[in-house]
């Protein structure tokens, strides 16, 4: 059994997902940073791998993958750092990115370092799923990796279905058809949260987009198996004089 499924079968609520760039605040925090999110709550760690064109992520996540990458973050580096990395981080861990630099690293090159690291998933939301299904998941099943596609509300029944069973490890259910940062009313999707709950789809599902918050988290998780942190996180970071202080602090503000 996987870590993410471990984590699913024994704590099925309130799950909470941790959204940090690689190579930010400082090329080499990235484990720093890991292991402060370890430490005080994150039950999952989704690490961003610096891309120059995110386009599913806001202007301060961008902001962060623009320093992280004048700072020198590669994924050739990402995987350097993380070659140890299972000796201090026992929780699942997710890389997200984008597909032009993991193409460029080459996708059997990239499956074959993320598994030998340890990685947990993968999500690349600008790889179609028809792609996917027709040309890479026999790499990620190989390799054994979770791989992780988002929906939204604007995502048919049929497609999310399809979706369902092709995924392995979480659905990413984005609170709306927007970048990452955006301040949507997460209150305002509670029917887009119970449909999916109605599914009754074999993968747990995380909302992403919009989380920012005791409350935003809350009533995220009160239709869905936990929710998906980033952009708040990012700016916590931001100023940050001591990383494990700074995520003690913040991580209390959503758990505590």
């Amino acid at each position: 059994m996987s870590t993410i499924q471990q984590l699913f079968e024994h704590k099925k609520k309130d799950v909470l997902n941790v959204y940090c760039t690689a190579g930010y605040p400082y090329l080499h925090s990235t484990t720093e940073v890991m292991k402060a999110l370890q430490d005080n709550g994150a039950d999952i760690i989704e690490l961003g791998m610096p891309y120059s064109d995110p386009l599913a992520d806001g202007e301060v996540i961008q902001a962060s993958s623009s320093i992280a990458l004048q700072n020198g973050m590669t994924i050739e580096t990402l995987f350097e750092q993380l070659k140890d990395i299972r000796t201090t981080i026992h929780i699942p861990i997710i890389l997200m990115g984008y597909m032009n630099p993991v193409l460029q690293f080459g996708m059997e090159k990239f499956c074959t370092a993320a598994h030998a690291v340890g990685v947990d998933g993968i999500i690349l939301p600008d790889l179609p799923m028809y792609e996917y299904e027709t040309m890479y998941k026999p790499l990620f099943d190989k390799n054994d990796l979770k791989f992780i596609f988002l929906v939204t509300p604007e995502t048919s029944e049929e497609r999310i279905k399809k979706i369902d069973a092709l995924c392995s490890g979480f659905i990413y259910a984005v609170s709306s058809s927007s970048t990452t940062g955006k301040n949507k009313a997460i209150e305002g999707q509670e029917e887009y949260f119970k449909k999916l709950q109605q599914l009754n789809l074999n993968n747990p599902i995380l909302v992403g987009f919009g989380i920012k918050d005791k409350a935003t988290f809350t009533s995220a998780c009160k239709y869905t198996n936990g929710a998906i942190i980033g952009t708040a996180y990012i700016k916590a970071l931001e100023n940050s004089a001591n990383i494990s202080q700074t995520t003690k602090e913040f991580l209390n503000t959503i758990l505590g």
